[in-house]
């Protein structure tokens, strides 16, 4: 089993980005989810409700700030707001975040028609995994939703694939907004696994992942559609929910790579 694909998603809900190596850190990858979109009052927005925020793309740059891109003119370099005042922000267990200042509100509002907020977690450690995603003392996240990284393989994508109808086209595993991939040959048997290894960095696996509305949007047009959810709920229903991947703590930190062996146990 190997590593296949990696991606990082520098601002929560947006579009992700490939990438050949990452360094694992103790709350995720390095360059994963440490901005934010909020409203006018603090609550966090995402991809749920706005399904133009995946037609989006930022890319942390070597001295640290980011690039925003998507939508019409020009892409807009954001200096990490290390200075900024910190603000309210509704994001579970984040109770601050700093803010990225009046033009990049305004570069985020005009594409997405409404009145938003960048912000940036300043330091991870502040957030904790939450225990019903399988959380233990001691363990932090970003801003993603439940886990620090969330691992799909390309075996079970395959079986999804052969279970929806044929007029559905294969699904895009962006859909399902993975920070590693593994190819493997037996579809879900992550979800049997408790620890995994990939490139010599070694990972628990914390819980199952449940999926939502945001898998229904086409990561190309941007539309929603009935799949994969109408097949999961068909097949992988559980609980009331929809499954699909596992997320996943680091127990150690180093770098990973597209290529490396992927082992489970």
């Amino acid at each position: 089993m190997h590593l296949t694909q990696l991606r990082i998603y520098p601002v929560k809900s947006f579009a992700g980005l490939d990438v050949v190596s990452a360094e694992v850190l103790p709350w995720g990858l390095a360059g994963d989810r440490r901005w934010g979109v909020i409203d006018a009052n603090g609550v966090p927005v995402t991809a749920r409700e706005v399904n133009a925020m995946l037609g989006l793309s930022a890319e942390p740059l070597a001295d640290g700030d980011l690039l925003l891109s998507g939508g019409a003119g020009d892409p807009l370099r954001v200096d990490v707001p290390t200075d900024a005042p910190a603000i309210a922000v509704g994001f579970s267990r984040q109770g601050t975040a700093l803010a990225a200042g009046d033009e990049a509100d305004d570069w985020l509002s005009a594409r997405l028609g409404a009145s938003v907020r960048l912000v940036w977690q300043p330091d991870p450690r502040a957030r904790t995994v939450n225990p019903n995603n399988g959380g233990l003392p001691g363990e932090r996240l970003t801003l993603a939703d439940a886990g620090p990284l969330l691992l799909t393989s390309e075996a079970s994508l395959t079986q999804l694939d052969a279970w929806t109808d044929d007029a559905t086209p294969p699904l895009d595993m962006r859909r399902f907004r993975p920070n590693v991939v593994v190819d493997g040959d037996t579809p879900f048997a992550e979800e049997q696994w408790t620890h995994v290894e990939l490139g010599g960095v070694s990972f628990r696996v914390a819980s199952h992942c449940d999926r939502c509305v945001m898998t229904t949007i086409d990561p190309d047009t941007l539309t929603r559609g009935k799949e994969p959810i109408k097949t999961l709920a068909r097949h992988r229903r559980r609980d009331g929910k929809t499954w699909f991947g596992v997320r996943l703590v680091p127990l150690t930190t180093g770098t990973i790579s597209v290529g490396d062996a992927a082992s489970a146990r």
